[in-house]
């Protein structure tokens, strides 16, 4: 399998240079407002950018990083945030005329960064069957196609229903009810390729899915361990809560296969001194870990502190569950092995085995570095063990803090959106509306992918995001969705998914985050949650980009209405009307969401409960934080492969674009780089600047990503990296993470094939 550039690269323009040392600082502010200018004009940028992230104004678009529960600055975001709001309130527009021009086969061969150039779209869309471009399409006819594609099935479970991280609680909250009203749990979501692993291991050890700090714990902290996450790209924001801590007397320690530019030097563009200063070095240790080797860190860890005695045997014989079983597999830990799998000198693992047996509050934070593994699940429980050891859980200062990428998918899992929902929540639904729902777990997103390719899903819906974009596999994906009968967007703008259209397709255009939402009962406001539970308003203020524009709200009420008729049971026409009808149902459904409008609409919202936080509470099935024993693991690449891991440019936030910039790397002008070190180059006999295809190896054939430029980097030996999604068709669908089935697309083993 194949798969080249949509459009003719030049890599001769691509431009190398050397890696910024700071992570935010004054080419951070000049570059947000650069691109605020560009996309909305001062006034606009102004406008915008002063309700970013404030308890009257709107909620970040981009990442889940929380807000201070204290004084929030008034510049209250960081440059990737601003780029998120200048991209959805740009005044560029997609209009009919657009789609008249472009048909859908040119639209497939632009590039991701030229589709999401073109600027916000502006009414519904259909791509008719067999035609070869989009025409335009009242609300009503759309509403009453989707209604006539899912009646037509033979089964409900042949639709799949997306949903992405920027969807509201109170859209989330609808969009799975009326996907259960209609029969099925087919709710795949973007938590399924990112945090699923963290999910599935904190859900054994601890008893609930989520991570157990909060900001102010940050700041408490003694030793905060930053391990497979880069935070100066992916969340910013964290960067001065990190410096705060580090002010504060905390150690840091950064495990990565990359010297990522933030966690290295930190110029706080809030502190002008700062800024014009040297910065605030971060990392106090830096662990350039193989990728994959971060089970035997953790593993060589605990082996340590159990060698030392540095366990809170009050902690785990009051709170913990299995520490005997899991103490007698670590005393036979190979360490040959653990030097092998993790590229660190003994030295350096006791170094830090010894800042974890001197720190009383440790926090572990983590991203996709850790859950995107074949053995994701048992690293993040073997992380949970150091933890527990220490006891660090339920007290100030301490606990696990895997870090959500997209701005409410928390939210979205909270509010119902996971094929697996227990039966208590589905009770309470039953009992609330009076409809069955059904029981039958549903489909995630690679299994949708494969359903989709064996003609066992016909209709696919998807709520934000961008699906091809995002999700492993890329030629695959796209069959999958050209064979539907029926492939519907909910979208801002214009995104490869749109161009990777089904036997008929419709784009459904809504509001963005930055937007004012008035229905019929008046102006709305909506909710989220953020990385650490806590919930809160978000209230749009600029006028809509076209009088067209629907709600995500008003649009899963319209097909509702399309498809269950007026007479349904579920209100669906009042929930369009006042939101407030809405968090009413939320407070009698979900858990810890009492109170619900009330609780929203104080100054900072309010905290979900959390037991093992809270009170040292675990409700797992022995009652207690459980110990886990995992066996030993670690992704090798034979001779003359390497493995590659896919991340994101700092120019991009998920499957989005901005720009072909990668300043904290080096990189101007282009996205197609593999990033290789200079000993792996002399022993592969490559060079630096040399153009090459990306090739994986897997038991059912090869898959080539074409013509990337060579950029020689110090990545760990052994190991590269390259940008998603133009490396993503190198992840095939069966190749996933044990017990999440999350695509493993940190531990992918290539060859690089020069070009003839």
């Amino acid at each position: 399998m194949s798969k080249a550039p949509r459009e003719d690269i030049d890599e001769s323009a691509i431009e190398v240079g050397h890696p910024k040392e700071w992570a935010v600082g004054i080419p951070g502010v000049m570059v947000s407002l650069k691109r605020g200018m560009e996309q909305m004009g001062p006034v606009r940028t102004v406008r915008t950018l002063r309700l970013l992230n404030q308890t009257q104004g709107y909620d970040c678009p981009g990442c889940a990083w929380p807000d201070p529960l204290g004084h929030r600055k008034p510049a209250e975001f960081c440059e990737n945030g601003a780029k998120a709001v200048a991209e959805e309130a740009t005044k560029r527009r997609v209009e009919r005329d657009f789609f008249a021009t472009h048909s859908l086969e040119e639209l497939d061969a632009k590039t991701d960064y030229w589709l999401g150039q073109q600027g916000r779209l502006t009414e519904p869309m259909v791509r008719r069957e067999g035609a070869s471009h989009y025409e335009p399409i009242s609300w009503e006819d759309a509403f009453a196609l989707v209604a006539e594609k899912l009646h037509a099935l033979d089964s409900p479970d042949q639709a799949a229903f997306y949903t992405s991280g920027r969807t509201s609680n109170e859209a989330a909250f609808l969009y799975q009810l009326m996907v259960r009203a209609f029969g099925t749990n087919n709710l795949p979501d973007c938590s399924n390729m990112c945090h699923e692993s963290s999910g599935a291991a904190l859900s054994e050890t601890i008893g609930i899915g989520k991570g157990s700090v909060t900001l102010e714990d940050i700041g408490k902290a003694d030793l905060i361990v930053v391990v497979g996450q880069n935070p100066g790209t992916n969340h910013p924001r964290m960067l001065s809560a990190l410096e705060e801590a580090k002010e504060g007397g905390a150690k840091i320690i950064a495990v990565n296969p990359l010297p990522e530019a933030g966690l290295m030097r930190f110029k706080n563009p809030q502190r002008p001194l700062k800024v014009f200063g040297e910065g605030t070095s971060l990392a106090d240790e830096f662990c350039q870990i193989r990728l994959g080797g971060d089970l035997a860190l953790f593993a060589a860890i605990g082996q340590l502190l159990l060698e030392a005695d540095a366990v809170d045997h009050e902690f785990v014989e009051q709170y913990g569950h299995g520490f005997a079983e899991y103490a007698e597999h670590l005393r036979g830990l190979d360490w040959a092995a653990v030097e092998r799998a993790t590229g660190l000198e003994l030295d350096q693992i006791r170094r830090v085995a010894d800042l974890f047996a001197g720190s009383e509050r440790t926090i572990v934070c983590w991203a996709m570095g850790l859950t995107q593994h074949k053995h994701a699940v048992p690293t993040i429980r073997e992380v949970m063990n150091v933890l527990l050891m220490r006891g660090m859980m339920g007290k100030p200062g301490a606990g696990a803090c895997p870090v959500r990428g997209h701005s409410n998918v928390q939210g979205d899992r909270t509010m119902g959106v996971w094929e697996k929902m227990p039966d208590a929540f589905l009770d309470a639904l039953e009992k609330r509306f009076g409809v069955p729902m059904p029981r039958e777990h549903g489909f995630d997103t690679v299994d949708a992918i494969r359903a989709m390719n064996a003609g066992d899903v016909r209709v696919f819906f998807g709520v934000g995001g961008n699906f091809v974009a995002a999700t492993p596999d890329t030629e695959a994906t796209e069959k999958g969705l050209r064979d539907c009968d029926l492939t519907v967007q909910v979208s801002t703008k214009l995104n490869r998914s749109h161009a990777v259209a089904g036997r008929t397709a419709l784009i459904l255009p809504t509001l963005g985050r930055t937007e004012r939402d008035r229905q019929e009962g008046g102006d709305q406001f909506v909710t989220v949650e953020d990385s650490m539970s806590m919930v809160h308003a978000s209230r749009g203020r600029l006028a809509p980009a076209s009088e067209q524009l629907r709600s995500e709200v008003a649009i899963v009420c319209g097909v509702a209405r399309a498809l269950f008729g007026e007479q349904h049971p579920i209100p669906w026409q009042r929930f369009e009307r006042d939101y407030d009808a809405i968090r009413d149902a939320i407070a009698a459904v979900v858990p810890g969401c009492a109170d619900y409008n009330q609780r929203v609409r104080t100054k900072n919202g309010f905290v979900l409960p959390h037991p093992p936080r809270d009170s040292r509470e675990f409700p797992t099935a022995t009652g207690k934080a459980n110990f886990t024993v995992n066996e030993f693991e670690a992704p090798s690449a034979p001779k003359g492969r390497l493995l590659l891991q896919t991340m994101r440019s700092h120019d991009q936030y998920n499957t989005t674009i901005y720009g072909l910039s990668d300043r904290y790397r080096g990189i101007e002008n282009g996205r197609r780089v593999v990033f290789v070190n200079e000993k792996d180059l002399a022993e592969l006999g490559l060079s630096n600047g040399q153009i090459v295809d990306l090739v994986s190896e897997w038991a059912d054939g090869e898959r080539r990503a074409e013509r990337f430029r060579i950029v020689d980097y110090p990545t760990t030996e052994g190991c590269a990296a390259a940008y998603f999604p133009e490396a993503n068709p190198l992840v095939p669908l069966e190749s996933t993470a044990a017990a999440s089935n999350t695509p493993t697309s940190k531990s992918i083993v290539v060859r690089l094939e020069p070009r003839s």
